[in-house]
């Protein structure tokens, strides 16, 4: 049994710890992605306090460690691939790309002359294998307990080769559980804080990755409603959609709502959460089901559009690409989301397993965000300066009281409708969502009373 120690994760290392008390025959195995000092911003990777804590758990238990070192791999797989879509003004996920394509891709061709029968993680999941005369099934990837924590969406674009040899013990535990337990061994890193953001970034900010990588390219912002040349910016790869950090704009908040990526323009607006434009209709490249072969039953899926407990009902319509495959196609959501990135992955499920995953791709069906036809003619310019100053922005202006009311009661209703709707979910053994469901009553409340 090889237990992969990713040097910045904590559950990792209890489950290398637990198989150790449990006598496996197991060879502990940092997967170390960042132990060159790199010019690019390398040397603010924490590697190394990371690997301290690896050795730390090994030296308590009396197991070898041995060390694997996959930083040019993951420069040219993970790192380069996500610069060039920023490039492109998408937003790449690193972590599916880095389950994918280092923890479990370049890892496993680094120890394929090794002996062992599955390599196990610290991932929030489930893998379930068919049973020893019946290795011709395929194996399947479930939800965890810990919904969550459940990282079966990081997990969606892994292949049916790559599953077959994983499992995940942490899948049947939630991690308060872990790190309650973690705190009775006594494990060197049990009071450590969860990781989180982008692992190889340490303590940079990622504007700053960044601009480094590709540098600063000064553009226009203008109003997706009227056209209006609102101010500046440093370049359409600095910006994802829904985002409203950054923008420096008086009278907010302003939200992206689209990107021109060929003039480098990019289109705000503050009404980004209107009812009358939310998107629940987008299209999904590079597919990969974990089986191999898309499922028969595609009308009635699950899926999640981003790591959380949240999932969506949806239908999936399958498209021909020109190499005559099915390796596209149409999803239709049940509920609204404004928050699609194209770049980002959709995970679907059935029932309580991941069955695969796309691409979100840039094509919008008619519910996508409109921009208006001025603000397009203005954004293809090629002499931006003729724009002249910035316009003043006004203050938001307000909707009649009648209308504010009216659209106050469609917001609480629809929003509270898919709470409900949520709830019952969880109570049937789906995810629960984390909107505050008091809160929106409290507010439907007060405003009905006001009115």
């Amino acid at each position: 049994m090889l237990v992969l120690l990713s040097t910045s994760r904590f559950g990792s290392k209890y489950v290398f710890f637990i198989f150790n008390l449990c006598q496996l025959r197991i060879t502990c195995i940092p997967q170390d992605c960042l132990t060159e000092d790199y010019e690019n911003f390398w040397s603010e990777c924490p590697w190394e306090e990371d690997l301290k804590h690896a050795e730390a758990v090994c030296d308590q238990v009396g197991v070898p460690l041995e060390v694997v070192h996959l930083t040019d791999e993951y420069w040219e797989k993970v790192v380069s691939y996500i610069i060039q879509e920023y490039r492109c003004g998408r937003t790449p996920n690193p972590d599916i790309l880095c389950n994918t394509r280092i923890k479990f891709g370049a890892f496993m061709d680094a120890i394929n002359s090794m002996e062992y029968d599955y390599v196990a993680s610290g991932h929030y999941a489930k893998v379930v294998h068919a049973y020893t005369d019946q290795r011709d099934k395929s194996s399947v990837l479930e939800l965890s307990k810990d919904m969550v924590k459940d990282q079966t969406y990081f997990l969606s674009h892994l292949s049916q080769a790559q599953l077959k040899r994983l499992i995940f013990p942490l899948g049947c535990t939630p991690k308060d559980e872990v790190r309650k337990l973690a705190a009775l061994f006594d494990l060197p890193n049990k009071d450590r804080k969860d990781s989180q953001g982008i692992c190889f970034l340490g303590k940079i900010k990622f504007s700053e990755f960044v601009g480094r990588h590709i540098g600063e390219k000064e553009g226009v912002i203008l109003e997706a409603e009227t056209g209006d040349f609102l101010g500046k910016h440093r370049g359409f790869w600095f910006y994802t959609i829904g985002q409203r950090q950054g923008l420096r704009l008086p009278g907010g908040p302003w939200y992206v709502v689209e990107k021109d990526v060929e003039n480098n323009v990019i289109f705000v607006s503050r009404y980004y959460f209107s009812i009358d434009k939310r998107r629940r209709l987008f299209r999904v490249g590079s597919l990969n089901w974990l089986t191999g072969s898309p499922p028969d039953q595609i009308s009635q899926l699950r899926c999640k559009v981003r790591h959380g407990p949240g999932f969506y009902d949806c239908r999936l319509t399958m498209e021909v690409g020109k190499d005559g495959h099915e390796n596209a196609g149409v999803v239709h959501l049940s509920e609204d989301d404004q928050g699609l990135a194209a770049g980002q992955f959709a995970a679907f499920y059935q029932g309580r397993f991941c069955i695969g995953s796309g691409v979100i791709l840039e094509s919008w069906d008619s519910e996508g965000f409109p921009v208006c036809a001025k603000a397009l003619e203005l954004a293809k310019m090629e002499d931006k300066s003729k724009l002249g100053k910035p316009v003043k922005i006004k203050v938001k202006p307000e909707c009649s009281l009648k209308d504010g009311v009216e659209l106050e009661r469609q917001t609480v209703e629809s929003q509270i409708s898919f709470t409900h709707k949520r709830r019952v979910q969880a109570a049937q053994g789906g995810a629960v969502s984390s909107f505050p469901v008091d809160l929106l009553q409290t507010l439907k409340r007060k405003w009905f009373k006001l009115f």
